[in-house]
């Protein structure tokens, strides 16, 4: 059996959130916690040491887009991605699944495992489960992830339990290579449920890979195109299938609602790329709402995006002059508002941990959500 990385420290006594702690190959973080997405070996917009000074010390990169740049050799002479891009903390890499299946007409899923072409200059490659498990060796993942079959919301039901029985063979034979590896894998291997939205694949899903052999589990397929309300239905049915001994990861989700959402129903880390990106397009988080610098109410305004933050932005710089960096298309705008967004989210996750430490969970994500989806700035009052 592998060790046990998860320790809950704290469960809600009104609902499922619950904090905890992660104890991983290059240090312990505290759940439940957002991570900054970096894709390519960087969180865009701003340097890893800012990322770490903010307190994270957990972040994404891709199996897939790190493979085909820099490439497996390259990270292999450096000895991995932490010291490749210069970060110390932990690493999570998602298996690629996703981005392969998000190339209609650029790949072919076969029991092998995925023939895809890369996006980039179009040659060919081939993914098995066991490979993916090598590249992964090879960046120095501390978590690292399954390949899987990741599929679109409401396909048919037989095209359902095909990706999913396809899944569980791959996590099958990903767990077999990893044991084959010993210590020459020091990352934590997590499976990955999927079902699609058919809740007798999903419940026979997340009991089976949580079950298995991996320290951690994720749940797939969730924020891919369906409506809230059915996103929040599944998190919470997906959720309440899994195992409780184990650290819960719902990918691909940011939003302040979707993540307080995922905190109720006792997920412990997630992440996104929605951050980073609003933050270059020039909108940030409030507690009010998301912030569109752009906007014309911003010009004279002399005070910071939000009172209470302790980001560089809103310590140094007024909105008007954000907002002037907006229009001029000056990159320190995109930078200052990435540190602002990536700062408020942290923040955001140490008030949750405190309600649930304080068993007011509940009433905290009511409070909050009234609002912000009140969202006054969005609407340029």
């Amino acid at each position: 059996m592998t060790d046990r990385i998860y320790n809950q420290i704290h469960k809600d006594a009104h609902c499922n959130a619950r904090t905890g702690v992660l104890s991983l190959g290059h240090g312990q973080v505290q759940t439940p916690a957002f991570m900054p997405v970096g894709t390519n070996g960087t969180v865009k917009g701003i340097y890893h040491e800012k990322v770490a000074e903010i307190g994270y010390n957990l972040i994404l990169g891709n199996t897939f887009h790190l493979y085909l740049r820099p490439g497996v050799d390259v990270l292999d002479s450096y000895g991995g991605l932490h010291q490749f891009s210069h970060w110390n903390g932990n690493i999570l890499t998602d298996s690629g699944g996703f981005q392969i299946f998000s190339l209609p007409g650029l790949r072919k899923i076969t029991r092998e495992g995925a023939h895809f072409q890369s996006p980039i200059d179009g040659s060919k490659h081939f993914f098995t489960p066991e490979k993916v498990v090598d590249i992964q060796k090879t960046i120095g993942s501390d978590i690292a992830m399954v390949l899987d079959w990741c599929t679109p919301p409401m396909i048919e039901y037989k095209d359902a339990v095909l990706a999913w029985k396809m899944t569980l063979d791959w996590a099958q034979r990903s767990l077999a290579h990893r044991n084959e590896l010993g210590d020459q894998f020091k990352g934590n291997l997590f499976g990955i449920v999927q079902g699609n939205f058919y809740k007798d694949l999903r419940k026979e899903s997340a009991e089976t890979i949580g079950g298995m052999d991996f320290p951690g589990v994720a749940i797939g397929g969730l924020s891919v195109g369906e409506k809230p309300e059915v996103f929040k239905e599944f998190l919470a049915f997906t959720s309440e299938a899994l195992t409780k001994e184990k650290p819960r990861y719902v990918m691909g989700i940011g939003s302040p609602d979707y993540l307080l959402e995922a905190i109720e129903n006792g997920i412990d880390i997630f992440d996104c790329v929605l951050a980073t990106r609003m933050a270059r397009n020039g909108t940030v988080f409030t507690d009010d709402g998301p912030l569109v610098l752009k906007r014309s109410f911003n010009e004279f305004d002399k005070g910071p995006i939000s009172d209470n933050c302790r980001c560089t932005a809103c310590t140094q710089y007024s909105r008007g002059y954000l907002r002037h960096l907006f229009k001029c298309n000056e990159m320190l705008g995109g930078m200052l508002a990435t540190e602002h967004n990536l700062t408020y989210l942290y923040d955001l996750m140490i008030r949750a941990r405190k309600a649930i430490e304080e068993d007011r969970f509940p009433s905290f994500k009511t409070e909050y959500l009234e609002r912000y989806m009140a969202n006054k700035y969005k609407a340029g009052k």
